[in-house]
């Protein structure tokens, strides 16, 4: 295992990435600023920041490491998966919702979670996870950026930006949030309590052993502030229609 400073020593400062954060950036802002723009101040910070976060998963130590530790990978997978998508969609302004037949089937509640739960439990199987940690290229050019689309369309319908319009109830989003840690937290236990390296030697087992934690409880807190966030929405749903039932009743008197 890397020593500690031989880790933050290691950065991946790839241009071809921060040139397309960079220039996502720009299109993003140049979109949601101009006059009669439809984003909010919140909304841009929440996309902003998931951009940073990309940067943060792909660009420092830990995207550098994410190859020959597989700690660094989960911390990786992580932020990429249960972070980046979520606030890419707080930052999505409330008007965009795409008529279009295959955005709306890809982000439906079913289809989005178990395109979700594939990816993430296929990714660690030892045969797909030997041959993506391989070859570089697809880890960094096919694995990274189908975490933030499967991410993304997940949680969709999930963290709505606003509370109208929505396609999924306030506790469906929820019940869909809770039900997605059990895989989650499972793939995590079963890679901890592995008694031998499962990836062909690939990484040693204390290495994986740590990576395993990482996923199985780190998973479970970020779920748990995304789940706390659905629940938040869920209430704030219930004292609007209870507003609304209310001054039915009072224009009725």
């Amino acid at each position: 295992m890397a020593s500690t400073t031989g880790f933050w020593s290691t950065w991946a400062l790839a241009p071809q990435i921060t040139i397309a954060l960079l220039a996502t950036e720009y299109l993003y802002l140049r979109a949601t600023l101009k006059v009669g723009g439809n984003s909010t101040r919140r909304q841009r910070r929440f996309f902003l920041a998931g951009l940073a976060t990309i940067a943060f998963a792909v660009c420092t130590p830990f995207g550098a490491h994410s190859a020959t530790l597989f700690w660094s990978h989960m911390v990786q997978h992580i932020t990429v998966m249960m972070i980046t998508g979520p606030l890419l969609v707080l930052g999505t302004p409330s008007t965009f919702r795409p008529k279009n037949q295959l955005f709306q089937t890809l982000t439906s509640p079913i289809i989005s979670w178990v395109a979700y739960a594939a990816v993430m439990i296929g990714v660690h199987l030892p045969g797909p996870h030997e041959f993506i940690m391989n070859n570089s290229f697809i880890h960094s050019y096919v694995e990274v950026p189908v975490y933030v689309i499967v991410s993304y369309l997940f949680y969709f319908n999930l963290l709505d930006r606003n509370l109208e319009n929505r396609v999924i109830s306030p506790a469906m989003s929820v019940i869909s949030l809770f039900l997605m840690m059990i895989p989650e937290t499972l793939t995590g236990f079963f890679i901890y309590v592995a008694p031998k390296s499962i990836y062909g030697g690939m990484f040693e087992v204390l290495d994986q052993r740590r990576g395993g934690s990482i996923m199985w409880s780190g998973g479970m807190i970020v779920d748990t502030v995304w789940m706390s966030f659905a629940v938040y929405h869920w209430i704030k749903s219930e004292e609007l229609a209870s507003a609304k039932v209310d001054e039915e009743i009072a224009s009725q008197q």
